[in-house]
């Protein structure tokens, strides 16, 4: 569209009926120019309108984001389904309007909100001016806001809300995610990541709220007005009193001569993992000066997930063996995540799986409360982890005699499910999500990095005293309770339509409403499906994990005793697939079952995933 004579495109736009023939559009294109301040991202959309890019206009304003696993989460830029200043005062206005509906005494007690250090000059968005607004939103309604001065690690959030009684949280982080991203995650007044039905109630209340209210944009309340609090002393100085809990052998810690390096991956992590060491009374841990500090362009790595393994922990490794040190923490930019690797005998590095990590943790969570609470009840003990973890805590609940459920995947569940067990008088002693995401102890409803990171240093100087590394004992734990071999990994696919299809095709395989009784040689004993909820082991055929209708997700048991699940993503565009053979104590051969292992992942990839036919990018290794 042209400019008017004296160059006002502005006022042109604000006032012309049709800017581009789509009356959806154009509504969404005149809301967005009246109620965006952020001068950057109303730039964006003007360029846009300028150079006639009206199919990108409709993919940026015509729909809206929606909950996933972990919130709400966006590339950061101009746009209704973008992470920006106004969709971010939107969001803030639909949560005022839905809390002030559950809780009759929401401007007594408050609400939490926390940010990481992400953010994008392009669009003049980070996560702190995002917090702010958050906050300002919430002030200017007369809400007593809870806002950290400071970056913070995301579990500080979930537990400042319930150590302060605030109604409500929320984190703005997108974790792991690439560094265009950023996120909105809501955490309840549990303490536990929002689940249905509020995210639907929520999003309706964003849907009736989207204009922006007198004070919204008024950042400056955040330093003027008497309801706002900073609990960032208070709340650190409490989470590292309650992390004693977890603490079983201080005197040993003291004395290591155990060296470890932690990175924080350019994120949050630095400050709280050295706290966090004291505590357990460690000397501090050697970090990578590269990384110690944030840094939103996360340069030193390709993409900022500890998860991808020793690709993007080539600067701690490197520093690691010139330090002397056998031990590696990774805590991801949020610090809710922790990878872990371990220099072996012959000077190569094992980077631990999630499922790996999560049998040393369920071993050693274990075995100290044994030690400590010899009188108490083993049937009152739980242990939780996600449908796509590792079955070990099953195994070893099954020997030892306490308790293991499973939830869908996503901590959100987990937190839930804890809290509801905490509330019947159980003791949940760890939990775990195979994605790296563990909780020990039950302090704070949602995956720790920084309680884990430091959990793991005394587990590995305890087993130093034996001498004893982390790879022996992992190989102690499984020949106890039985081999755990597990394969994780992801495909990426940009276009929705042909996940769907995908997953539609494995539905109907051989004839409609039919799944596959085999894939490739390999015979299928049973099929779950939590998007549509049939079970086929259950009598009822109705799976026993709630239905989730928004994702994709569809588990395999097999004949041989592997079970497989495929699934989309909750944060970012990928299938991943997950498989794992679980053999009986006693059963040796591990050769044998990582063959057979590799076998059926291969089937699954070019039976239902078929790869190159729908257009699929490999994880890139």
């Amino acid at each position: 569209m042209a400019e008017n004579a004296d160059g006002d495109l502005n006022s042109n736009l604000l006032h012309a009926p049709y800017l581009t023939g789509d009356p959806q559009l154009d509504t969404a294109i005149g809301q967005w120019l009246r109620w965006d301040k952020n001068p950057k991202t109303k730039e964006q959309i003007e360029n846009l309108l300028r150079n006639g890019m009206n199919k990108e206009l409709r993919d940026r304003l015509c729909c809206r984001m929606t909950f996933g696993t972990a919130g709400l989460r966006s590339a950061m830029g101009a746009g209704f389904c973008y992470i920006n200043d106004l969709t971010v005062i939107q969001s803030t206005q639909g949560m005022y309007k839905y809390l002030e509906r559950c809780f009759s005494d929401f401007k007594q007690r408050g609400f939490v909100v926390g940010y990481d250090t992400r953010g994008q000059v392009t669009s003049s968005c980070s996560s702190h001016r995002l917090a702010k607004l958050t906050a300002a939103v919430l002030l200017a309604k007369g809400v007593p806001v809870y806002l950290f001065s400071r970056y913070v690690p995301t579990p500080f959030v979930p537990y400042a809300v319930q150590e302060l009684k605030a109604v409500a949280g929320v984190m703005i982080t997108a974790s792991h995610n690439r560094k265009e991203d950023n996120g909105y995650k809501v955490y309840w007044e549990t303490g536990a990541q929002i689940t249905s039905p509020h995210d639907k109630e929520i999003l309706k209340c964003i849907e009736e709220c989207v204009e922006p209210w007198n004070g919204s944009w008024n950042d400056n309340l955040v330093d003027t007005s008497p309801l706002k609090k900073d609990p960032l002393q208070d709340i650190c100085k409490r989470y590292m009193e309650d992390l004693k809990k977890i603490c079983f052998h201080r005197d040993l810690n003291s004395k290591t001569t155990l060296k470890f390096v932690h990175t924080s991956f350019h994120g949050v992590g630095h400050d709280y993992v050295q706290l966090a060491f004291q505590v357990f009374g460690f000397k501090p841990p050697i970090p990578v000066p590269e990384q110690k500090d944030p840094d939103p362009e996360f340069s030193t790595v390709k993409c900022p997930n500890p998860e991808e393994g020793e690709s993007v922990l080539e600067l701690s490794l490197r520093l690691a063996e010139k330090e002397n040190a056998r031990i590696v923490l990774a805590t991801d930019p949020d610090a809710d995540r922790l990878a872990v690797a371990e220099l072996q005998e012959n000077g190569h590095w094992k980077v631990f799986t999630g499922n790996e990590l999560a049998a040393l943790f369920g071993w050693w969570m274990f075995d100290c409360w044994k030690e400590n609470k010899s009188n108490a009840d083993v049937k009152n003990v739980y242990m939780l982890a996600t449908t796509v973890s590792s079955k070990i805590l099953k195994a070893i609940a099954l020997k030892e005699g306490f308790h293991f459920e499973e939830t869908l995947p996503g901590f959100k569940w987990i937190g839930s499910r804890i809290k509801d067990l905490l509330g019947h008088g159980k003791e949940v002693l760890f939990a775990f999500e195979e994605s790296i995401g563990f909780l020990c102890g039950t302090s704070v409803l949602d995956k720790d990095g920084v309680s884990a990171a430091v959990v793991v240093a005394e587990m590995a100087s305890f087993l130093e005293t034996r001498k004893v590394t982390l790879t022996e004992q992992l190989s102690k734990v499984y020949e106890k309770y039985g081999y755990h071999m597990s394969k994780t990994s992801y495909f990426l696919c940009y276009d929705p339509p042909t996940i769907k299809t995908i997953f539609e095709r494995i539905r109907n395989f051989e004839s409609p409403k039919e799944y596959p009784k085999f894939c490739g040689a390999f015979a299928i004993l049973h099929v779950r499906d939590i998007t549509t909820g049939y079970d086929s082991s259950q009598p009822n055929k109705k799976s026993v994990l709630p239905v989730s209708k928004n994702s994709q997700m569809i588990t395999f048991t097999f004949q041989n005793g592997c079970v497989a699940t495929l699934r989309t993503s909750g944060t970012e565009p990928k299938i991943k697939y997950y498989a794992e053979m679980c053999a009986s104590p006693g059963q040796s051969d591990t050769a044998l079952l990582e063959e057979e292992l590799k076998k059926l992942i291969d089937a699954l990839i070019e039976n239902f995933l078929e790869p190159s036919k729908n257009g699929l990018i490999w994880r890139s290794v």
